[in-house]
């Protein structure tokens, strides 16, 4: 299992990198080694706000779909387009080139609720 440590991460497996005022989500490799081979990432949030919490699309699994929740408040501004043809990146990159969407956050603060790799690596075990 991997855990960066520059991202933060929620307790439903998804992870956040920051870059300056806008930030990149993605779900971890944990995750991604529960659910299996991904087949489909669904995001119809792009141009959206999005809400610390709520659904901003999902990820389906051969066996399941699962929701994606926002890790921080933040307005949509990218869907990573590679994910269409080839959402087994997923897989392979969970936190690099299987990012799912950028967004502009708009609320840094929500950020000190969320797990440092430490944290969150306790939380799995």
């Amino acid at each position: 299992m991997n855990f960066p440590n520059n991202v933060r991460y929620t307790s439903e497996h998804e992870w956040i990198r920051v870059e300056g005022e806008e930030a990149y989500v993605g779900i971890t490799d944990y995750a991604q080694s529960e659910l299996g081979e991904i087949v489909f990432i669904d995001v119809p949030t792009l141009g959206e706000v999005v809400a610390q919490g709520e659904v901003f699309g999902s990820v389906e699994a051969v066996k399941t779909v699962s929701d994606l929740n926002m890790p921080a408040t933040g307005e949509v501004l990218e869907v990573n387009e590679e994910l269409e043809a080839h959402p087994e990146l997923v897989n392979e990159d969970p936190y690099g080139k299987g990012w799912m969407v950028r967004i502009r956050l708009t609320d840094p603060g929500e950020l000190d609720s969320l797990m440092d790799a430490a944290a969150y690596e306790a939380s799995i075990h």
